[in-house]
């Protein structure tokens, strides 16, 4: 049975396959949503997660499964896939209902590793001349002065994988825009890197 089978079945009230739906997807869910809070340097509080957690379920069932009923397998899309996006727009609405400090780049996550080292480690700028103690502190501290929504750009780009193309419909731009927006990001730490003294390979 396909993704769209097995939605269907759902929207059309039957029990095994929506208890199904929430065995197999409940833990899915959890993961983008913590992602996320992490992501944006929120602190919640584990009833404030469930309570979270609970909404986005509740979110695809409304108004006779309004949201779930969108979901339609497209260019070979899996309803994993159309979860995230999904789960990530809402956790971020939610998150709007709190005022909290600006993402920390040096707050480690349970690997041990900051978003900085994350970033520094994962992306494709990364070569030999990078590699030793004080330019890789060089290339935190200009992560560090990049725009919220500019590290949020790059943990989604690097750390979360999301292709191009994805951040496309996710910020709902055109594709030339998202690969600007990149350019003009790379840009950035390249000119902030070159005004410490080291030249950018």
């Amino acid at each position: 049975m396909d993704d769209l089978e097995f939605v269907q079945r759902c929207i059309k009230g039957d029990k095994q396959s929506w208890d199904e739906f929430l065995t197999k997807y409940s833990r899915l869910i959890y993961s983008y949503i913590f992602n996320v809070i992490n992501i944006k340097g929120y602190t919640l509080t584990q009833a404030n997660i469930e309570d979270l957690f609970q909404e986005t379920i509740f979110s695809l069932i409304t108004g006779n499964f309004k949201k779930l009923r969108s979901f339609k397998g497209l260019n070979g899309c899996s309803l994993a896939s159309w979860l995230r996006q999904v789960v990530i727009n809402f956790t971020i609405d939610y998150l709007r209902k709190f005022k909290t400090p600006p993402l920390s780049l040096d707050e480690e996550y349970e690997d041990g590793f900051s978003l900085k080292q994350k970033i520094a480690d994962n992306a494709p700028i990364q070569s030999e001349q990078l590699m030793d103690r004080e330019k890789i502190s060089s290339l935190r501290d200009c992560i560090k002065r990049l725009d919220t929504d500019d590290r949020y750009f790059l943990q989604l780009n690097i750390d979360m994988g999301f292709g191009l193309e994805e951040l496309k419909d996710r910020f709902g731009v055109s594709r030339g825009a998202i690969d600007m927006r990149k350019s003009r990001i790379i840009q950035r730490l390249k000119d902030c890197f070159k005004d410490k003294g080291f030249i950018w390979i």
